[in-house]
């Protein structure tokens, strides 16, 4: 959870909700394929290519945009789901489990949702409201369960410690076993779960569309095993799942249409591939050679020139504004020097970087914080940074120039020689240099040498450490604090939840926040930027809050906690023979649940 730094639709950058007009959305707004009956939807089988090895599939840990699509869309079911439809539309939210979005009282710290009838596991078994409360409960075991959406913990009416560590350990341990028993209850039919919260959450309803907050039934959890055999209450059950292999879905003979208003299940088997080449990937799509597969990845820049130049393959294409934002964070614990963080900031070459993603034409618009322009009320231009935002031209900083200042860069350097001597002489020491960890994929090679050409200008050395895995597998390799503590440089992407930054800047900064790589936490100016976060959160005037929102992106860019790179597009490809193809605006990616093949012999 990116379309730059790395695979991002592989992407690393977990689900967001991306506000986007129509008319940006271009042909990802409508469906695209001629119209088919149900009927005539139904059957052959779906095949998705993937450049990665492995998928989480967890529904705890899962909190990568692409992969929670695609599990929603198929064997894991939420209380609360987007709507599944194109546009504007498919960023609304309605019941999935629950009879409705949900019923809030005491000022929305209580929050009730009953499930529907007839919603049944894999083996016929009905989904309880103790399986939903068995399910969240996992979240509270990081020990065991990392890298997922915490939002249960800093939500739920559970005592935390300063460092964000819940008193309830979670279902293995059981350590506050009772304290949970109180914040999720369950009605004497076990149909009604209660939740109650510790602060007003008017949109919490929002946070149930995570898989993290899905049903898992006691009897079938293996713990830290899970993943690889998880229980299905959707349309689809697992036949198969190999890491370098494949996962294959078979239809679940227990599901019933009656209780999922949301699904519609056409293909008989859906066949995901996974550690397919990149080139061989991308060539399947442009020769049309698999006209019942779509592409679970984004393309090489060289393949996707043949790609869209071809008017041929328009109907096969679809080049859009995705939710996310793209950045290199900064580890605070590493680099606590700021003058050398601004000699970093000053020195980067993003307009390389750009050009070999695609540039404004498929990589998107340079960033100039972690907040991006479409979410309305929390973004403001940010002073002192980049010099772009939403395809804007803003000088709000001469000195920042798109293919770097060597000039200034050098500067800052100068400066950090006498405030940070010891971490001047590591950054420049050919044998030594700062860390940056990024993975073996994409055209990561290249930016490499994009990164040091510009670091050589100032004299500052790159020692890249490369990762070999997949997107799910590089972010909780990251988000490891054991890991995390030796890499000075972190890339990454992020997009809002849903339309608030409380999915974005908590997330990011918080040490207890889902994607917060750069050990924030470690800065002297932390502890008044957590003050400020935890009382925006239960800011009720929405306009107020966004405009806070805004100031805490200008504070983290002030103190470069991280280095903003792009506001991102995504491209997206599919075979002649697949229909119902739309960009799902929430999750940033194909609407998976509505793809069908049109010729079964396939």
């Amino acid at each position: 959870m990116s379309k730059t730094l790395m695979s991002l639709r592989g992407r690393g950058a977990r689900r967001a909700v991306a506000l986007l007009s129509s008319a940006a959305l271009v042909a990802g707004v409508a469906v695209i394929g001629s119209p088919a009956s149900a009927a005539s939807k139904a059957g052959g089988t779906l095949i998705i290519v993937s450049f990665d090895d492995q998928i989480e599939l967890d529904p705890t840990r899962t909190y990568v945009g692409r992969d929670i699509a695609f599990m929603n869309s198929f064997w894991v079911r939420n209380l609360v789901s987007y709507v599944h439809k194109p546009g504007a539309a498919g960023s609304g939210i309605v019941g999935d489990l629950a009879t409705n979005t949900g019923v809030p009282s005491n000022n929305a710290k209580t929050w009730k949702f009953t499930l529907r009838p007839g919603v049944t596991w894999e083996d016929g078994k009905p989904v309880t409201c103790a399986d939903v409360k068995y399910g969240l409960s996992r979240t509270f075991a990081q020990d065991v369960l990392p890298d997922g959406p915490t939002y249960a913990i800093s939500m739920l009416n559970i005592p935390v410690d300063a460092d964000g560590n819940s008193a309830y350990a979670g279902p293995y341990k059981k350590t506050g076993q009772a304290l949970y028993d109180k914040a999720v209850t369950c009605s004497k039919d076990n149909r009604t779960v209660t939740f109650n919260l510790s602060r007003s959450v008017y949109d919490f309803n929002y946070t149930l569309t995570y898989p993290s907050f899905s049903p898992v039934r006691k009897d079938k959890d293996t713990g830290e095993k899970y993943g690889l055999r998880p229980f299905s209450n959707g349309p689809y059950k697992i036949k198969k799942y190999k890491a370098k292999d494949e996962l294959v879905l078979v239809r679940n003979t227990k599901w019933n249409k009656s209780s999922d208003p949301i699904r519609t299940p056409y293909p008989e088997e859906i066949q995901l591939k996974l550690g397919v080449n990149e080139s061989v990937r991308d060539q399947i799509f442009i020769n049309d050679s698999l006209p019942n597969a779509v592409s679970f990845d984004a393309l090489l820049p060289a393949s996707r020139e043949a790609m869209f130049n071809d008017p041929a393959k328009a109907s096969r294409r679809m080049n859009v504004y995705d939710p996310y934002v793209t950045y290199v964070f900064v580890n605070q614990d590493r680099l606590p020097c700021l003058d050398l963080r601004k000699a970093i900031f000053y020195a980067r070459d993003l307009k390389g970087q750009l050009d070999l993603a695609g540039g404004s034409t498929y990589a998107g618009d340079y960033a100039d914080g972690v907040i991006k322009p479409l979410m309305g009320l929390d973004y403001a231009p940010v002073k002192n940074s980049t010099n772009s935002a939403d395809g804007k031209t803003r000088n709000l900083n001469p000195d920042w120039k798109q293919e770097g200042n060597p000039t200034v860069a050098k500067a800052w350097l100068e400066k950090a020689k006498k405030s940070c001597p010891d971490l001047v002489a590591r950054a420049t020491d050919p044998n030594k240099g700062l860390t940056y960890v990024l993975r073996k994929a994409g055209t990561n090679a290249q930016i490499i040498k994009i990164w040091q050409d510009a670091m050589d200008k100032i004299g500052v050395h790159i020692d890249f450490k490369i990762f070999v895995g997949g997107s799910s597998a590089y972010y909780s390799h990251v988000r490891d604090q054991n890991n995390m503590k030796n890499y000075d440089l972190i890339p990454g992407g992020w997009g809002p939840d849903w339309a608030n930054a409380s999915t974005v800047i908590p997330e990011l900064y918080l040490e207890e926040g889902g994607a917060a790589y750069g050990m924030t936490w470690k800065s002297p100016d932390y502890d008044a930027f957590k003050a400020r976060v935890k009382k925006n959160l239960t800011e009720t005037n929405r306009k107020k809050q966004g405009q806070e929102w805004a100031a805490l992106n200008q504070y983290a860019m002030d103190r470069v906690w991280v280095l903003p790179s792009f506001f991102t597009k995504t491209q997206e490809v599919w075979g002649s023979g697949i229909g119902g193809v739309y960009f799902w605006e929430p999750q940033g990616t194909f609407g998976f649940g509505e793809l069908y093949v049109k010729d079964f012999a396939q």
